[in-house]
């Protein structure tokens, strides 16, 4: 019995992290003010009162960090682009200082052997457009083209791999319905048009990216979590068709379809977001791949007291996983099945897992190593769902763990640990896990071993 899964000869292994949570040197070299700086010093939003203001403090460690993604064999290193480096009022004046430290870090990436892919943005927007009323003004679609041409005029011929927006979802629903992210209003009408303008965002970037005629691909990366009704009933079954058309096809089926679910929009009645003519023919700009985030999957239940949806969520493991450390379930068949669902809908786009890790109770010895036997067991059963959805023949291109450092986890600060790399928060020293190795191992041998 071969007891060694292999991956297709050009499958494509890396890593991920994002600007806010690891770059540190929030107003240094002429950055801007974004939300996220903003929202870190307004009281009760950010576990202990962190901040991302030194993070990890990669602005300033860029060459060493890049040398130890080359010490641990990573291929392609996922960072995202913070908009207000580049722009600091958002628009008008182009910052040379944060658009050099890009360059910097794309060309000692390439010099390093390792190929870099680029988000435009992953939560920062600027403060100053925010005053303006932040996504959910409509203006916000031009603001993102004017900061997405100028990235792609600086970085585009040698950054081949660009994604638009990273987790669109989180951005409206958790930073304008529940307010537990920035900029932490609480409206759901907010949150729909934000996410309307995040898509149009999107299809303009897209639009953009094609008119310059560079060579490479951009896409789309969304949070595909799973989920799944907690019983038979027909309540918590149309609750979880509630949850689904909010967190998947909200965003899937304009993308991909041009149109809106149109029974999502039906039930949340007056909170539906404005759309004009030509705005979904804008979004469905076609796209060279589609990116997925997965992290765990929910039972739904039908419940009356639980926000718009009517739906409460619980976490769901399968037998003797346990829970991570930010008490999410373990389930890496719901990766399996978010990938299945994808192709199936969508015309088996290809896809990347563009982030999937977990939060472990870490424990370093006397060195400050971790043996994080945990966080191996967790990445390597979804490596091992992903190799039998390519069998199903899903158009599975690549796979990136979140994280390769320890970082800034938003609202719960530097409590969970996702990294590969442990951060010591008061030296910055970077230590490589366990997991670092048995990532490289993998990414060696583009195997698995069971």
């Amino acid at each position: 019995m071969n007891n060694t899964l292999r991956f297709p000869d050009e499958f494509l292994w890396g890593a991920s992290t994002s600007a806010y949570q690891i770059e540190g040197a929030y107003n240094d070299d002429n950055k801007g003010e974004n939300i996220w700086d903003r929202f870190v010093r307004r009281d009760a939003r950010v576990l202990n009162g962190d901040t991302g203001d030194i993070a990890c403090d990669h602005y300033h460690r860029m060459p060493q960090d890049v040398a130890l993604l080359k010490k641990l064999g990573i291929p392609c290193y996922s960072f995202t682009i913070s908009w207000t480096r580049i722009l600091p009022e958002g628009r008008g004046q182009i910052n040379v200082k944060g658009l050099d430290f890009y360059n910097r870090l794309v060309d000692t990436l390439l010099d390093a052997g390792i190929r870099p892919k680029a988000t435009l943005y992953h939560w920062d927007f600027p403060q100053l457009l925010q005053d303006l009323g932040g996504w959910p003004n409509r203006d916000s679609v031009d603001w993102f083209a004017e900061y997405a041409q100028i990235v792609f005029e600086k970085l585009a011929d040698r950054v081949k791999f660009w994604v638009t927006h990273n987790e669109p979802w989180v951005v409206a629903f958790l930073g304008y319905a529940t307010g537990i992210h920035a900029p932490g209003v609480c409206d759901y009408s907010q949150a729909y048009q934000t996410a309307h303008h995040l898509l149009m965002a999107h299809g303009k970037a897209v639009q953009v990216y094609r008119q310059g005629g560079y060579d490479g691909q951009i896409g789309l990366t969304l949070n595909l979590n799973g989920l799944m009704p907690a019983s038979d009933s027909d309540e918590d079954r149309a609750a979880t068709q509630r949850v689904h058309d909010e967190t998947h096809a909200l965003f899937l089926d304009p993308v991909f379809k041009g149109e809106y679910p149109q029974a999502l929009f039906n039930f949340i009645g007056p909170h539906k977001p404005n759309i004009q003519a030509g705005d979904l023919q804008l979004i469905r700009q076609p796209i060279d791949f589609l990116g997925l985030n997965y992290y765990n999957t929910d039972l739904v239940a039908f419940d009356i007291h639980s926000g718009l949806n009517k739906a409460r969520l619980t976490p769901y493991s399968a037998p003797s996983w346990g829970r991570t450390e930010m008490n999410w379930g373990i389930y890496p068949a719901g990766i399996k099945g978010e990938a299945l669902y994808v192709k199936k809908r969508y015309g088996n786009p290809d896809l990347y897992i563009a982030e999937n890790g977990c939060a472990m109770p870490d424990e370093p010895d006397e060195n400050g190593f971790v043996a994080d036997w945990d966080r191996i067991r967790y990445i390597k059963a979804h490596i091992q769902a992903l190799h039998e959805v390519i069998q199903e023949g899903v158009n599975l291109k690549g796979y990136f763990v979140w994280s390769i450092f320890d970082n800034f986890e938003w609202e719960r600060g530097y409590g969970p640990r996702f990294g590969l790399v442990r951060v010591n928060y008061e030296t910055l020293e970077r230590i490589p896990k366990q997991s670092a190795y048995w990532y490289r191992d993998v990414i060696t041998n583009n195997a698995i071993n069971l």
